[in-house]
């Protein structure tokens, strides 16, 4: 018989929010893999819970290799344990490429629910919840950045994004600039920790409050674009936005993509007045 994959989802911040199964299950499995195991062996002491198998560890830099190990172990009848750092394996963390491997050999896969940086922000971030999507984080590039956020602009969802500190700043920025300085959002920092702080308000002055510095876990929620519909262009006023872009440095197929998002519009409506102009001008 083949062995059960389990997903444990382990403290954002507060230990005391660890799900009561997370202690049985830590004693019990046969082979325990971690994000980082030295982060486990203090989880495992504020529990007061002794591993009862092998711990190995399982992170970005060795998921691929370390993935068909761990299905020979479940092949072979084992329950491995799989936890990341915080929150849910597989959200923005290691998890899923075991998950998939487990599921194409037709092993049992089943989860210890527990504490979600992604819900906690949502929750608390006085948005609409009723609809939303997980983007994860952003590419660190500015101008990769920017193209990300544009394929997004007319998302009418709410957006949850993860991002690092040192770049929250930026980041604002780069979402006032794509969504508007008045679109709403929420900047949830250090949740469930003791300095835990939600700051919200207009994305123009997040990126101002954020310009002085931010420390701690983040986790960022954008209001979706308003349903008022697309925005109503002319051909002529289209191709004058996307060479305001090309002026700007930006290539034609990320400015046609840019203007098409702004607009509400699929990209090839842009492209054919872009086009039709060219040929009038010729």
């Amino acid at each position: 018989m083949t062995g059960t994959l389990v997903l444990a989802g382990t403290p954002i911040g507060d230990v005391a929010d660890a799900p009561p199964r997370l202690s049985k299950e830590l004693a019990e499995a046969d082979v325990i893999a971690a994000e980082d195991t030295r982060r486990l062996r203090r989880l495992t002491q504020a529990l007061g819970v002794t591993p009862g198998g092998r711990v190995v560890s399982y992170f970005e830099g060795n998921e691929s290799a370390r993935t068909p190990e761990l299905v020979e172990e479940l092949r072979g009848g084992a329950r491995v344990l799989l936890v990341t750092d915080a929150g849910m394996p597989s959200v923005s963390d290691p998890g899923y490429r075991l998950v998939a491997a487990a599921v194409e050999h037709d092993i049992k896969v089943t989860a210890v629910p527990g504490p979600s940086a992604v819900l906690t922000a949502l929750a608390l971030s006085g948005l609409p919840v009723d609809r939303f999507c997980f983007e994860g984080f952003l590419p660190r590039k500015g101008g990769e950045r920017l193209s990300r956020l544009r394929e997004v602009a007319g998302e009418r969802r709410t957006l949850v994004y993860f991002e690092a500190p040192h770049r929250l700043d930026d980041t604002l920025a780069a979402m006032a600039e794509v969504f508007g300085a008045d679109r709403r959002a929420a900047v949830c920092r250090e949740l469930t920790k003791t300095y835990e702080e939600v700051k919200r308000g207009p994305l123009g002055d997040l990126a101002a409050w954020a310009a002085e510095g931010v420390r701690g876990e983040i986790t960022v929620v954008v209001e979706g674009a308003p349903e008022s519909g697309p925005e109503e262009l002319d051909a002529g006023e289209l191709v004058r936005r996307v060479r305001i872009r090309e002026d700007a440095g930006e290539r034609r197929k990320e400015a046609i993509a840019a203007v098409a998002a702004e607009a509400g519009l699929p990209k090839r409506v842009v492209f054919d007045a872009v086009v039709a102009s060219k040929r009038s001008a010729g």
